[in-house]
């Protein structure tokens, strides 16, 4: 059987080590690709305060920087850890990833991959797109970077995919 869930993958942390995307299991994730030089940036405290709108709860924001747009992410391991204190994230950043091409990491090339996902399928078209997935790991939702992490439509997904069981 195929895994369709985001768990079959690793991820590099800042500080080099790896992780495996099974680590939050029975969360309910957004992931976002971001950038610390994008017009988007600000949405970095906007994922912060989205956060903190789900205390306690199984909800967390996965950050994975990227360079694939316009430059817009120079920064490299401690300089984006520094930069990311300074927006007050209170949510895991991972090492910069390419997010589409044939170069881009396995996880955003399963987004990709409609087949492989067995949802839907979306290629970031810029930085702060964000993919929202279910406590099984699957991808239930993406939303484009012009959709705001507090907006409306996307808490009330992530409320209702909290009080959903598997």
């Amino acid at each position: 059987m195929v895994d369709n869930s985001i768990y079959q993958f690793n991820i590099q942390q800042l500080n080099g080590e790896e992780l495996s995307l099974s680590e939050y299991k029975d969360k309910v994730l957004l992931i976002v690709n971001t950038a610390s030089q994008c017009g988007f940036t600000p949405q970095l405290k906007e994922l912060a305060a989205l956060k903190k709108d789900f205390p306690g709860s199984d909800f967390e924001i996965l950050a994975f920087p990227s360079n694939d747009f316009g430059g817009q992410e120079p920064l490299e391991g401690p300089a984006i850890s520094a930069f990311c204190e300074v927006q007050e994230v209170n949510y895991p950043v991972f090492d910069k990833i390419r997010v589409r091409g044939p170069y881009a990491h396995p996880l955003y090339k399963f987004f990709a991959d409609k087949k492989g996902n067995g949802k839907l399928s979306s290629v970031p078209r810029w930085n702060f797109h964000k993919f929202l997935i279910n406590k099984s790991g699957r991808v239930t939702d993406f939303f484009y970077p012009f959709t705001k992490p507090t907006s409306s439509k996307i808490r009330k997904q992530i409320t209702r995919l909290l009080a959903a069981g598997k």
